[in-house]
């Protein structure tokens, strides 16, 4: 892939940027150090080396799920800009007919 003013062009336009023309010389030398590492990386020989699913063999490392009273009611009551004891109150968001 060359990296061209066509194509920076292109990637502005997509990406809904203005670059200055410094900022396009930069993005086009960022551009071509990421596409020479891409290709450094495609020199390696993998033929024998197993797909990975997951990084480590930990699956599903949750915590301990404690109920901790934090806050009573009435201190979050308090904070809520509208309540009806012992509920927050919240604008209705689903209208059945």
């Amino acid at each position: 892939m060359e990296i061209n003013d066509e194509l920076i062009n292109k990637l502005e336009h997509l990406s809904k940027l203005s670059l200055s023309e410094a900022e396009r010389e930069i993005m086009k030398k960022d551009l071509g150090n990421i596409l020479q590492m891409v290709d450094k990386i495609q020199e390696v020989d993998t033929s024998n080396v197993e797909p990975l699913m997951h990084v480590n063999e930990d699956v599903n490392v949750l915590r301990e799920d404690v109920a901790r009273n934090e806050i009573t009611n009435e201190e979050a009551l308090r904070n809520a800009p509208s309540s009806s004891a012992p509920y927050i109150s919240v604008p209705k968001v689903i209208d059945i007919k």
